[in-house]
């Protein structure tokens, strides 16, 4: 019989070095605190989309002598996680190239379900947490955390970053994402299936204030505009030129130069008993 086909769109951000600079900088503590007090020592988890891994092998640390299974949609985009295990020498990591949408294991089999920033990238949201209440144990969790685009804040105010804020959210619509996820964590996990009572729904922010924090994700920022996969997007969708991204990128700089600059971005967060 032929299996449905699972929905598909495009990762608007590809894996050039200026998105894995932010990826890798990602820790269980800056991006999963949420989550932390529902670890403990022995727990099966499962990390979806798993990126670089440096997430997926903090949690590793917590559940041992537990087991961390990290999964990423290409064996290319695994590899960046398999090559982060090695470098640390966790041991109680595996890794399986896996679609959310339709999850290759048996039903009830994980503690803990996790993705971070994932929803916001994928076709079927309320499909995918469908697919991750599915393979989680009863009583176990799925925890996710996305941001919201359309709730970053920066400081001074410029109609450049305005222009580079409108233009990245009409990219990742374009390629069937959901650029402000974050807001609609608590809306799709209802309409996956779980208990209002079971869901409870959180908040958190980045920010990037002193001029070492400016100078970093400014520039990461700059450079993914015009060096990433994005920037091709961009211009073969029509929604900026080359000279626009160019001078969106210098509105990254120009900000994390400013001595009074600050960028907030805020994320949703959801923790779902199944």
């Amino acid at each position: 019989m032929t299996q449905p086909e699972t929905p598909q769109n495009t990762y608007t951000h590809g894996h050039h070095e200026s998105v894995l600079r932010s990826h890798r900088w990602r820790t269980a503590e800056n991006s999963a605190a949420y989550l932390l007090p529902r670890l403990a020592a022995g727990q099966n988890v499962l990390d979806v989309g798993c990126g670089p891994g440096t997430i997926t092998m903090d949690l590793a640390e917590r559940v041992a002598p537990g087991t961390v299974t990290a999964v990423e949609i290409t064996a290319d985009a695994l590899r960046l996680a398999q090559d982060e295990a090695a470098a640390r020498g966790t041991a109680n990591v595996r890794f399986a190239v896996a679609d959310v949408h339709a999850l290759d294991f048996p039903d009830d089999t994980f503690d803990v379900v996790h993705a971070h920033q994932v929803l916001q990238h994928v076709a079927d949201p309320v499909l995918a947490l469908k697919e991750m209440r599915r393979v989680c144990k009863p009583g176990g969790v799925v925890a996710v955390r996305d941001s919201d685009y359309g709730g970053f804040r920066w400081f001074p105010e410029d109609p450049a970053m305005d222009t580079w804020l409108t233009a990245y959210m009409d990219l990742a619509r374009a390629n069937d994402a959901n650029p402000d996820a974050g807001r609609r964590l608590r809306s799709w996990a209802l309409a996956a299936g779980f208990q209002a009572e079971d869901v409870t729904a959180t908040a958190s922010c980045w920010v990037f204030a002193d001029e070492a924090d400016r100078a970093w994700w400014g520039g990461l920022w700059a450079d993914r505009t015009v060096q990433s996969a994005a920037a091709g997007h961009y211009v073969a969708k029509g929604i900026a030129t080359e000279a626009g991204l160019a001078a969106m990128a210098e509105a990254w700089r120009a900000w994390a130069r400013h001595p009074d600059g600050i960028f907030t971005v805020c994320h949703g967060e959801v923790v779902c008993v199944a």
